[in-house]
């Protein structure tokens, strides 16, 4: 009778971390690359848009009212409380902004979009109003650098392109906060 053969185990140190080492140089890429992939999904499920808190889409209702009658400072101060009420919400600078324009405070217009811009770099609304409110400032290159960013990231057909494009196309009309404030009434 054949006695069985007994297969010795290497247990010393050098073995055992030659072994870890092995095992670490064929998993690692795939863990890597599966932690890549549940890095990038989780970023863009929180880059989603995002539900503003209710009583913030109250007060962007009643300012969205108070400018519908003209009444721009009351749109203002509604905006304002609801960026307090929810400083998250990306729209609230676009609103902010768009009352500046017609306030003729184009400067800061563009601070409110680039706001907008830092937080959500693709928007494509913050991309064609900070370019509007660039020709209102005379600043037509720059605004057509807004133009060619937005072509290259929704196409001609685009509605912010093509609202971007009849803007530069028309030129600068600038109405300053001064002018509309004391205008002067003709004799």
């Amino acid at each position: 009778m054949a006695k069985p053969s007994v297969t010795q185990v290497d247990v010393r140190p050098e073995s055992r971390v030659a072994g870890l080492k092995e095992l670490f140089m064929r998993f690692a890429p795939a863990a890597a690359a599966l932690s890549l992939f549940l890095a990038t999904t989780a970023s863009v499920i929180s880059a989603a848009d995002k539900v503003p808190d209710p009583r913030a889409a109250s007060l962007i209702a009643q300012g969205q009212a108070a400018l519908a009658t003209g009444d721009t400072q009351g749109a203002i101060d509604a905006y304002e409380a609801a960026l307090a009420v929810d400083p998250g919400y990306t729209p609230i600078f676009l609103e902010l902004a768009e009352v500046a324009r017609q306030e003729g405070l184009q400067g800061k217009a563009i601070k409110y979009y680039r706001e907008a811009l830092a937080r959500d770099p693709g928007n494509f609304a913050a991309i064609s109003g900070e370019g509007a409110a660039l020709v209102e400032k005379g600043a037509l290159e720059k605004a057509k650098r807004n133009l060619a960013r937005l072509q290259s990231l929704c196409g001609d057909a685009c509605p912010e392109t093509l609202s971007l494009a009849t803007t530069i196309e028309a030129g600068p009309s600038t109405r300053f906060a001064v002018e509309s404030a004391d205008a002067p009434t003709a004799n």
